[in-house]
């Protein structure tokens, strides 16, 4: 049995449909919600105002405050000062994952309910209670901030989320592959093999892997003409809900291990890296995880859905391979410092997690 479990598994209501939007102030009522700050981005904000039509409803006061594009400690204080200044009782969301993952933060800090409206489905932010965080420079901090608090509601429509660029829903399905690939070896170990928590999750994660690598290429067309088809729905639900429920049930066991890891110290020792969004350096990061078990044939089997979606297989393919090897012994020694990487069921040391770089070079690259 374990002792170490926290299930949290998602937001207390959800909607995702055609005029679902129009359920917010439903929720905002059943919190009681007066004093409402409405958090957003700049682009995606004008996009999202024809779906938001409960800002016309004069039972709130509504607040506004544009975020600076990063989920950040600096854009937590911001937030905090007009939750102080106006006595906040609600925030909401509106936007990508960087704003859903600060709004949650922020909201963890200041002790007051939150819902979200993601403008896109590039990864599981809105329906996560934790927070990637970054610098206001982009750089990563290196950590994650997890809480316990989880969002009062998610919803959103699928017509605004089909608007958004299709280079973001592309990055948000590898991001969501990244769950298997980095729970399967995890889960299956004997002491966890019977969890029924993390049966669930695995169960769940599976079913985000095969629903992904069958159905992208017509969602992904489908999106490019601008059409929310089924297909387009189910995986972009998939994408920023079912994908974060497999956390959600599995916690440390099925969050993420090398891929995410890598991904992390990608982003805080490589700043070129930023050019790459989320998604695409996990995508990266589940070839380098594989690389470090040695399974060589699964790398094979994802490189037609990979070159298909054209996501990146190696840093020199990136252009982002280190010229000084210090850079590399930065990021391994990082890897090996989370504590998620050693929930595999393998010896990780860093000098696996070395050579394991030089060898998926050798490997995609052919050299």
């Amino acid at each position: 049995m374990l002792t170490d479990l926290k299930v949290k598994a998602g937001p207390q209501f959800y909607r995702y449909h055609i005029g679902a939007i129009d359920f917010v102030p439903d929720v905002l009522q059943e919190f009681s919600a007066k004093n409402v700050l409405i958090v957003h981005g700049q682009i995606s904000f004008e996009k999202a105002k024809p779906f938001l039509t409960f800002l016309n409803q004069t039972d709130y006061n509504f607040h506004f405050l544009q975020y600076t594009g990063e989920c950040s400690y600096y854009g937590a204080e911001r937030i905090a000062k007009v939750v102080n200044d106006n006595q906040i009782d609600f925030i909401v969301g509106v936007g990508g994952g960087k704003l859903a993952d600060l709004v949650g933060y922020a909201a963890h800090t200041l002790n007051v309910n939150f819902g979200v409206i993601p403008t896109l489905a590039s990864n599981c932010a809105p329906w996560t209670p934790l927070s990637v965080m970054y610098k206001e420079s982009g750089e990563s901090e290196g950590k994650s901030e997890h809480f316990l608090r989880q969002a009062a509601f998610f919803i959103t429509d699928p017509e605004l989320v089909v608007d958004a660029p299709v280079n973001y829903f592309v990055a948000g399905l590898a991001d969501t592959i990244a769950k298997w690939y980095e729970s399967d070896a995890i889960l299956q170990q004997e002491h966890l093999i019977n969890e029924p928590f993390l049966q669930l999750a695995g169960y769940t994660s599976e079913l985000c892997k095969d629903a992904i690598l069958n159905n992208s290429a017509k969602a992904i067309q489908d999106m490019q003409a601008g059409n929310a088809t089924e297909e387009f729905i189910h995986l972009s639900e998939i994408v920023f809900a079912v994908a974060g429920l497999v956390g959600g049930l599995g916690d440390k066991y099925a969050r993420n291990a090398i891929a995410h890891a890598m991904h992390d110290g990608m982003s805080k020792y490589i700043p070129k890296s930023h050019d790459f969004l989320h998604g695409e350096k996990v995508a990266y990061g589940i070839f380098y995880q594989l690389a470090v078990e040695k399974k060589w044939d699964q790398i094979d089997a994802l490189l037609p859905f990979y070159q298909e979606l054209n996501l990146p297989m190696s840093l020199k393919q990136m252009k982002l391979f280190p010229a000084d090897e210090t850079v590399i012994d930065q990021i391994v020694t990082f890897v090996d410092s989370k504590e998620k990487v050693h929930l595999l069921p393998i010896p990780i040391t860093v000098d696996l997690l070395k050579e394991s770089i030089f060898e998926l070079e050798k490997y995609i690259n052919q050299e």
